[in-house]
């Protein structure tokens, strides 16, 4: 999860405590997303094969404000959370050497991931099958999680995706440590100037996201066993992992964040514009893609209007909750003080508590809303005690 990558920074003088905040808040956005998979209204699920489904529990029960809910999330929330993966990783490296950093990444990455996807994911995905074909011969089950499913790895597929990323940075920084710190610097010298700086993020995330959303489509994903990522956001994701290597290169984190840089003094700012060009996102959306013939607009035309504003709320909903946190973590939290350490035990878990909490809610006549507060609270605290007992263990805390 994305705090593998800045746990070192955790015990090191460098941590930076808005950002240890902000990583445990996106869990419980991640949480809650999945929470919501079974009741939004567009919901569907495949018998002939679950994965093919949009979530792998689907209730009758549904609530379009979920759907908002999900959309709201699916923009930003992954993006921002390669991007605060990247924030250590250029001084982990140069403090520790390229092999340290990958034999660290390797344990407290890799590890966990072959964890969640021989172990937890089919856990997770049993009450698909249920669903399914209601045989629950376990056998059966996983001969059809492997072949017909093609292995899903549910939120395992960030983990070996980062990664990836981790390999990638630890082989080129060396060479290109002096151009990142620059960029680094230069990033550091835009805080000052956000609209500029929001506009480069703009053309950059606009190059790397609407092109490919245009040929491999907006929501289809690919893989090979359980290494499964979306095809139009893989290029979307490294870079903004490679932002927060370069916002991370400078002296001191909080120097790419001072809180004194006009960005952060208009946290307020982004905060507004943020839900306003979501909004005119989902209106765009539902418009032009219902019926764009009455528009005058060809296909093209219609991804290219809606994934332009989809970047925009992309960048201003990172630029948002990154400035907000920066601006009121002043102190600390008790709550999130005894979360953090135990937000990427919940990332790996939390899944199974989703799932089977929504199949065993099928059962009851509840409005959508009801159900997906109980899944929320449920899952998500389950999944804290677990984690937090878990750690107990202190081979297993080296490890999540």
């Amino acid at each position: 999860m994305t705090h593998a990558n800045s746990r070192l920074s955790a015990k090191s003088p460098h941590r930076e405590l808005w950002i240890d905040y902000l990583r445990s808040f996106i869990i419980i956005l991640v949480v809650a997303h999945h929470s919501a998979l079974a009741y939004i209204k567009y919901a569907h699920f495949n018998k002939k094969a679950y994965i093919l489904s949009t979530a792998p529990v689907v209730d009758v029960q549904n609530w379009i404000g979920l759907n908002v809910l999900v959309s709201f999330n699916d923009i930003f929330f992954m993006a921002l959370m390669f991007f605060i993966s990247g924030l250590f990783v250029f001084r982990t490296i140069q403090n520790r050497g390229g092999k340290l950093f990958l034999w660290d990444r390797f344990k407290r990455l890799f590890i966990p991931f072959i964890v969640g996807v021989t172990i937890l994911s089919p856990i997770a995905y049993y009450p698909s099958y249920l669903l399914a074909h209601g045989n629950g011969n376990v056998i059966t089950y996983l001969v059809d999680f492997i072949t017909v499913e093609g292995w899903p790895g549910g939120p395992s597929w960030f983990i070996w995706l980062l990664f990836l990323f981790d390999i990638l940075i630890a082989l080129i920084i060396t060479p290109l440590a002096g151009s990142i710190v620059k960029l680094g610097e230069c990033c550091k010298r835009l805080m000052n100037k956000p609209f500029l700086l929001l506009l480069i993020v703009f053309a950059i995330t606009w190059i790397i996201y609407v092109p490919f959303s245009m040929l491999f489509g907006a929501y289809g994903w690919m893989g090979i066993g359980p290494f499964h990522v979306q095809k139009n956001r893989i290029l979307l994701y490294f870079v903004y992992f490679i932002f927060g290597v370069i916002a991370g290169s400078t002296a001191h984190t909080t120097n790419s964040f001072d809180i004194d840089s006009m960005f952060v003094k208009r946290w307020k700012t982004w905060i507004c514009l943020s839900p306003i060009v979501f909004f005119i996102f989902l209106v765009s959306y539902v418009k032009l893609t219902d019926n764009p013939g009455k528009y005058r607009l060809t296909d093209v035309q219609v991804q290219s209007i809606v994934g332009t504003i989809w970047v925009a709320s992309c960048v201003l909903s990172c630029s948002a909750f990154l400035s907000t946190f920066k601006k009121i973590t002043k102190q600390n939290n008790k709550f999130l003080d005894s979360l953090s350490p135990c937000s990427f035990g919940i990332y790996l878990i939390h899944y199974i508590m989703v799932t089977w909490c929504q199949f065993a809610l099928m059962q009851f006549a509840l409005v959508a809303w009801i159900k997906f507060a109980i899944t929320l609270i449920f899952a998500f605290f389950l999944s804290w005690a677990i984690s937090w007992a878990i750690k107990k263990n202190t081979s297993i805390n080296s490890v999540i």
